[in-house]
């Protein structure tokens, strides 16, 4: 995998980013993939693992930084869906410049929270081939309520409204501990310490506002409006941070060519480069995009277009 770091702008803030290639690239335009991290939006993790097996399989990718993270600019802990969605439009608009990219073979893959994220980035874009969302929740309210009691639920929800009227009053939502209102399963939780804590600008306290972000996402309620774009689902069997039916309500509410498929996994215990599980779901990933952009690319596709 050849890499070349970059940048791209977004809503004004310079966000760094990463374009990985094949070995054994080949002159003129090429499918491309945008990878697209969790909840902590980091290029150096989940989004190059991705890449390394992804350019294996002949495409090229691009990871990078949500704003506000590590180096990419704007304002450290503030996590809101809305602007990492922004985020990931403006990557597209960014590699559908790359002379390099073959502009009608561009397909979005998200992760965690960013399986959502894609979704609605290209409902609203209208311009990529195909999208795969990757172990994710779909309906914020819904997903917040099954992990947690009936009294951390009504807690939570006086925390979101108290820190909005400080920030109608004060001008600033709190900063508060990365996983306040996102507690991580135990299998979860050490799959992080182990691996994640690790990497550059993880852990970074998050605003309250976040949470807010989170109880207004309702995937399901516009993701009908993003066929004909084909939609693969991925999602661990035994997955307790985001259940199994998140994604069997996506896959109900869809109206594109859908795919769903299981992982015999939790959240992320397969996420690792060599494990068996990752390896097979890459597989299963290039089999759709394949399919995806080569319907994308036929001259009736581009006439009825």
């Amino acid at each position: 995998m050849i890499e070349k770091e970059t940048t791209f702008f977004s809503e004004g803030s310079r966000l760094k980013a990463t374009l990985y290639y094949p070995d054994n690239s080949t002159s003129g335009p090429q499918p491309a993939l945008i990878i697209n991290s969790g909840y902590q939006g980091f290029n150096e993790f989940y989004p190059k693992m991705f890449a390394r097996q992804m350019t294996e399989r002949g495409y090229i990718c691009l990871g990078f930084d949500y704003r506000g993270m590590a180096d990419s600019e704007g304002d450290k802990g503030t996590v809101l869906i809305e602007e990492q969605v922004a985020d990931i439009r403006n990557a597209v608009t960014f590699m559908q410049s790359q002379k390099d990219v073959d502009d009608q073979q561009l397909g979005l893959i998200g992760w965690g929270m960013g399986a959502a994220n894609v979704v609605l980035a290209a409902e609203k874009g209208r311009n990529v081939a195909a999208v795969a969302s990757l172990n994710g929740f779909y309906d914020g309210e819904r997903w917040l309520k099954s992990i947690h009691s009936y009294d951390e639920w009504t807690r939570i929800l006086d925390e979101v409204h108290e820190d909005r009227v400080r920030r109608v009053l004060e001008g600033e939502s709190k900063l508060a501990d990365t996983f306040a209102h996102y507690p991580l399963d135990p299998a979860t939780d050490d799959y992080v310490q182990k691996e994640l804590a690790q990497v550059y600008g993880f852990g970074h306290p998050t605003r309250l506002q976040f949470t807010e972000s989170i109880l207004d996402l309702k995937v399901g309620k516009v993701v009908r409006n993003l066929a004909p774009t084909p939609l693969f689902i991925g999602h661990g069997s035994r997955n307790s941070l985001h259940p199994y039916d998140e994604a069997l309500a996506l896959y109900a509410s869809a109206s594109s060519p859908k795919t769903l498929y299981t992982v015999d996994g939790r959240h992320n215990d397969f996420m690792y480069s060599d494990h068996p599980e990752f390896l097979m779901l890459c597989d299963r990933l290039k089999e759709f995009f394949d399919q995806a952009f080569l319907v994308s690319s036929s001259p009736s596709r581009s006439v009825s277009a």
